[in-house]
């Protein structure tokens, strides 16, 4: 099987890794494109004359956007099996809980751009905020030196490279990965919930 340049690392293996990254980010942040169409008839209005709390609204929108992530991921694995890709059920699933974590600052920023754009401009929004994170975050290319790697390191989508490289021989990432994680999350989730509960 082919392998890419001198690494030794299958073709099949190689793209099904990158393609993780950037497929479920992409899967996460789209499927709460819902929200401004939902806001746009007023269907939030209603939603919030119900029982539903906020903190449900939240984490339904976040378990939804996962159920997409986690359906590209499947398919994507089952793509790369059929190509013959071959890894141990160990670094299947080391890979795979990786990348569900570094996709949590993605579910909340889904939410905030739905809260944030119309139905119109959403769409290329998305296009392009996961275009830029894909390209400063190295998922197309690697980024080892220089001020790009800092910036890179600043970004959850380097840590979500770092997550899906796991079926790559990596380890994830350690203190700062979590870090940076952490504060993308916590910082978008605070905008997001401003957004909802002042009715925007």
């Amino acid at each position: 099987m082919r392998s890419i340049g001198d690494t030794g690392i299958s073709a099949p293996l190689y793209f099904m890794v990158s393609l993780a990254g950037f497929g479920c980010m992409n899967a996460v942040i789209s499927a709460r494109a819902r929200i401004a169409a939902e806001r746009a008839v007023g269907w939030n209005r209603q939603l919030r004359l119900t029982p539903l709390s906020t903190r449900n609204y939240f984490r339904t929108k976040v378990l939804t956007g996962y159920v997409m992530a986690l359906s590209s991921l499947m398919l994507l694995y089952i793509a790369g099996s059929t190509l013959g890709v071959r890894l141990s059920a160990g670094h299947w699933l080391h890979m795979t809980v990786f990348i569900l974590i570094g996709l949590i600052p993605f579910a909340v920023l889904g939410i905030l751009l739905g809260h944030l754009l119309n139905v119109d401009s959403i769409g290329p929004s998305i296009g392009g905020i996961t275009a830029l994170f894909s390209i400063l975050g190295g998922i197309w290319f690697p980024i080892t030196s220089g001020v790009m790697h800092d910036l890179a390191q600043a970004l959850p989508s380097y840590w979500l490279v770092q997550a899906s490289h796991v079926g790559l021989g990596g380890n994830g990432w350690g203190t700062r990965g979590w870090i940076v994680d952490g504060l993308w999350t916590a910082t978008l989730a605070v905008r997001a919930y401003r957004r909802d509960t002042g009715r925007a």
